[in-house]
C-alpha cells in the first residue's frame, strides 16, 4: 500500500509519466475473486461516482476518497473485463457534472508511428502529433501527442480544466520520448498548452504546441484545436498542370509581399487586412501588374510583429493575426483561381528564444544544440536547430511537406540558408566547432536540406525550392544525385548587392566600376537564379528603391526604370518587393501601410505602369525566360562600352530565331547615331523604351523602330543605327517575315 500511495503523491504533483498505471480502470485479479477498481483524480469534486452501461449486474456506484487532494476510488467486484464508463463529480460549489474518463482509452499512436518518428521518416506526422477532434470507442474527444524525451511529467492544461496542471497528466509511451492524451468532450476551439515539468522538477513551463494549427492572437500565445480538413479546395485544376510544369523554362515574376503592411485600414485603428479582405484587394492587383508569383514573407505563427514573421513559434498554423485557417487556405485557392502561384518564406534555420516555443522544450537543449558554440545564431539572438537529431529533422521535413499538400503551396523560399551550412556564420575565432573533417561546413544540416528538397520534389512534383543563399557554395541550385543541395532556384543575392552598389553612384562615376554591371555573366549559369530585389534592401537605413537613386526628380525614376529594366532584361527569373514597383520614397515600415496616395502623382503612377508592362513583355517573349539558365540564350553584343556607359546584349529562346536586342545606357547622356551590331537582317521594332513619355520619360527614341544595314558592327554582319535616350532602357525585336 505504501507503493500505491507514493503513486497518488505523484499524480496529485503531477510527477507521474505514466498517470495510466495509477488513474482509469484496473482488473484485479485473485485466486478468490476477480474485481474491476477504477480510480480518478478530481481535485475539484467535493463527491464522485461511477456510471456504468445499462447492463445487469452493473450499477452506479459512489467513488471514495482515497487521498485528501482528490483522489477516487471505486470497486466493481465480481467485474470480470473493463466495461465504458463515465464520471460523474458534485463540485464543492454544488455544480453537477458527468464525463467519460480520459485515461479508460487506450494508446493513440502505434508502435509504427513512434518508430517512424524516431527514425525521422514520419513525414506526416502533423496527422498524429499536436491536437486531433477523434472518436474512439464511439466517443467525441481531441487527442494530444508531443515530443519531450527528458520531461518528468507532462499535463495538457486549457480552459476545460481551469488551466490546472494536474488534471490531464499525459501517458509517456516509454523510449519514443512521446506523450500522448485522449481528452473526451472538447473540442475545436479549445485553448491548450503542455505543461512540462523536466525530471529533476527544476523546470516547469507552459508550453505551446509545437505542432498546433491555430493560436491565439498575440500578446497572447496558447494553442487553440483546430480542424483545418473542413476546407473545399476549388483549384484541382491549377495543382493538375502545375504538376506538369517545368517553371525553369517558364516566367517567373514574384511579387513579395509583407501581409501586415501592404495594405491597411487606417480608418480602423490601422488594423490588418485580413486573409479575406487580401484575397479581395491583394490578388486582383497581382494579376493586373502581370506578376505570375506572390511571395509571402513567413506568415507562421509568430510573436513579434517587427521580427517580420523570421522568428516563427507556430512552425504548423497560418498567423492569427489575418483571420483563420480556412480564411488562408482561401486567399490561396483564390489565388490559384486567378493563375498566381504562392511561394512562402520557411524558416528551418532558427527559432526564438520565448519561453512558451521550443526553446528548452522538456527543460534541455531538444530542438536545439546544447553546445553554446552551435547553439545560438548570435546576429538574430535566435536557437540553431539541431539538424543532425532525428526527431528535429522530421519536425522540419513534415512542416515543408504540411504546407504543400494541407495548404497548397507552390513553393518554399528557404531563408538564411548560408547561416544553415557553416558552422563559422557570424563567429570569430574558436566561437565555433569544426566538423569531424577540421572543416567549417555544417554536415548534418547540409545533409537535411539535401533530404529536404528531395522529399519535397518526390512527393510534389512541380513545386519550387528556392534558396537564400549569400555564398559562393557551388551548386546549390542543382540535383542531390549529382552533389549539389537540391533546390529549384537560388536568389542571386551577389547580383542584387553588384547592382546597388553601382546604381547609386553618380552616373559621372559609373564608367569607373563598370565591371559592377557585367561581372554577373561570368556566373550567371552556374545556379538557377532569381534576380531579386528584397524586402532586405529597403529597411535599416538603405533606403528605399527610389531614394537610393542618385540625381534630380526625374533622373531618380529614369534611373529606377533603367534598374528594372535590366532586372528583366538579364537572364533569371525576376522578384520585387512590394513599394518598388510604385516608387515608395520612405523605407519599407512594417507597422504601416505602403503609400497608396503617391499613385496621385504621375511619375508614380507612370512608374506603376512601367512594371505592368515589363510584366506583360517578359512573358509574351520567350527570348526573356525559356533559356534562363542555359548560356545559349544571352549573347554579349558590346560590354566594352565602358567610356559610355553602355551594355547591350541578345536575349534568345530556345529556337535561335526568337530573339530580343537589348541597350541599357546608364548616363543622363542621350546619343545620336549610335550604331549597334545585329545578327541579322530586316525591321526592328523597338517594343519598349523605358523613355517614353507613358513612363514619365523625355519621349526620345526610335519612332517605333529601324532597318538594320549591311554594315559590319561589334562583329556581327549588320547594324543598326540607335537613337539612345538618357538613362533608358531599349528592347528591339527583329520581324520576321
Amino acid at each position: 500500500m505504501k507503493k500505491l500511495k507514493d503513486q497518488f503523491n505523484l499524480i496529485v504533483n503531477a510527477d507521474h509519466w505514466d498517470p495510466f498505471a495509477v488513474l482509469g480502470p484496473h482488473p484485479q485479479k485473485s485466486a478468490s475473486k476477480e474485481s474491476l477498481i477504477i480510480r480518478a483524480f478530481l481535485p475539484d469534486a467535493e463527491e464522485a461516482s461511477v456510471i456504468p452501461p445499462d447492463q445487469p449486474g452493473l450499477s452506479i456506484m459512489n467513488m471514495k476518497r482515497i487521498h485528501p487532494e482528490g483522489i477516487f476510488e471505486a470497486e466493481f467486484k465480481d467485474a470480470k473485463e473493463v466495461f465504458p464508463y463515465m464520471i460523474e463529480i458534485k463540485t464543492r460549489g454544488g455544480e453537477t457534472r458527468a464525463f467519460h474518463d480520459p485515461y479508460s482509452f487506450p494508446a493513440i499512436l502505434t508502435d509504427f508511428d513512434l518508430h517512424l518518428f524516431n527514425e525521422g521518416t514520419h513525414f506526416e506526422i502533423y496527422e498524429k502529433f499536436g491536437a486531433h477532434t477523434k472518436i474512439i470507442n464511439g466517443v467525441k474527444g481531441v487527442s494530444f501527442a508531443v515530443w519531450a524525451p527528458n520531461a518528468g511529467s507532462i499535463c495538457v492544461t486549457g480552459d476545460f480544466n481551469n488551466w490546472d496542471g494536474r488534471r490531464h497528466p499525459m501517458r509517456g509511451r516509454g523510449v519514443s520520448g512521446v506523450w500522448e492524451l485522449f481528452i473526451p468532450g472538447i473540442t475545436t476551439g479549445e485553448k491548450y498548452k503542455f505543461r512540462v515539468k523536466s525530471k529533476r522538477g527544476d523546470y516547469i513551463e507552459h508550453k505551446a504546441d509545437p505542432y498546433a494549427f491555430y493560436f491565439e492572437e498575440r500578446p497572447r500565445s496558447a494553442s487553440i484545436v483546430h480542424n483545418i480538413n473542413r476546407y473545399k479546395w476549388n483549384d484541382d485544376e491549377w495543382i493538375s498542370e502545375r504538376t506538369k510544369k517545368n517553371w525553369l523554362d517558364t516566367p517567373i515574376s514574384t511579387y513579395e509581399v509583407h501581409l501586415g503592411s501592404w495594405r491597411r485600414h487606417t480608418e480602423e485603428n490601422n488594423r490588418f487586412l485580413t486573409y479575406r479582405e487580401l484575397a479581395a484587394s491583394l490578388i486582383p492587383y497581382v494579376k493586373d501588374m502581370g506578376y505570375t508569383h506572390i511571395e509571402l514573407l513567413p506568415v507562421m505563427e509568430h510573436p513579434l510583429d517587427e521580427s517580420w514573421g523570421y522568428q516563427v513559434i507556430g512552425y504548423f498554423a497560418p498567423t492569427s493575426r489575418f483571420g483563420t485557417p480556412e480564411d488562408f487556405m482561401y486567399f490561396v485557392d483564390q489565388c490559384h483561381l486567378n493563375g498566381i502561384g504562392v511561394i512562402l518564406d520557411w524558416v528551418p534555420a532558427h527559432f526564438p528564444k520565448d519561453p512558451h516555443g521550443l526553446a528548452s522544450f522538456d527543460g534541455t537543449s531538444l530542438y536545439e544544440h546544447e553546445d553554446p558554440r552551435k547553439r545560438e545564431q548570435m546576429d538574430w539572438g535566435t536557437l540553431i536547430f539541431n539538424y543532425g537529431r532525428n526527431e528535429v529533422s522530421n519536425f522540419l521535413i513534415s512542416n515543408a511537406l504540411f504546407w504543400l499538400k494541407k495548404y497548397h503551396i507552390d513553393g518554399l523560399r528557404v531563408d538564411a540558408v548560408a547561416s544553415m551550412i557553416y558552422l563559422d556564420y557570424s563567429r570569430g575565432p574558436g566561437e565555433w566547432i569544426p566538423n569531424i573533417y577540421g572543416g567549417n561546413e555544417n554536415l548534418e544540416a547540409i545533409a537535411f536540406i539535401k533530404r529536404f528538397n528531395e522529399v519535397v520534389h518526390q512527393y510534389n512534383p512541380g513545386v519550387l525550392t528556392i534558396a537564400e543563399e549569400s555564398t559562393a557554395w557551388p551548386m546549390v541550385s542543382k540535383p542531390t544525385y549529382v552533389g549539389g543541395l537540391g533546390f529549384s532556384l537560388k536568389w542571386d543575392l551577389g547580383w542584387m548587392h553588384d547592382i546597388l552598389s553601382y546604381i547609386v553612384k553618380d552616373p559621372l562615376f559609373r564608367k569607373f566600376h563598370h565591371n559592377e554591371l557585367t561581372f554577373r555573366i561570368l556566373y550567371a549559369f552556374t545556379e538557377n537564379f532569381v534576380l531579386v530585389l528584397s524586402h532586405d534592401e529597403v529597411v535599416h537605413g538603405k533606403g528605399s528603391m527610389l531614394d537610393k537613386m542618385s540625381g534630380d526628380l526625374w533622373q531618380r525614376f529614369a534611373n529606377l526604370r533603367l534598374l528594372y529594366g535590366l532586372m528583366y532584361g538579364q537572364p533569371g527569373k525576376k522578384l520585387l518587393f512590394m513599394g518598388g514597383e510604385i516608387g515608395q520614397w520612405r523605407e519599407w515600415a512594417v507597422s504601416q501601410s505602403l503609400d497608396w496616395h503617391l499613385l496621385q502623382y504621375e511619375p508614380h503612377k507612370k512608374l506603376q505602369r512601367y512594371i505592368k508592362d515589363m510584366n506583360q513583355l517578359y512573358k509574351n517573349e520567350t527570348a526573356l525566360y525559356e533559356a534562363d539558365f542555359d548560356h545559349r540564350g544571352f549573347e554579349w553584343i558590346d560590354f566594352r562600352d565602358w567610356e559610355h556607359s553602355i551594355i547591350s546584349f541578345i536575349r534568345r529562346g530556345k529556337n535561335r530565331d526568337d530573339l530580343l536586342v537589348l541597350i541599357f545606357n546608364f548616363t543622363p547622356v542621350p546619343h545620336s547615331g549610335y550604331r549597334l551590331g545585329v545578327p541579322e537582317n530586316g525591321f526592328y521594332r523597338e517594343i519598349i523604351n523605358s523613355d517614353s513619355d507613358i513612363y514619365w520619360g523625355s519621349n526620345m527614341g526610335n519612332s517605333g523602330g529601324l532597318q538594320a544595314e549591311k554594315k559590319n558592327c561589334h562583329g556581327m554582319p549588320y547594324s543598326v543605327n540607335l537613337v539612345i535616350p538618357p538613362l533608358s532602357v531599349i528592347i528591339l525585336k527583329p520581324q520576321h517575315s
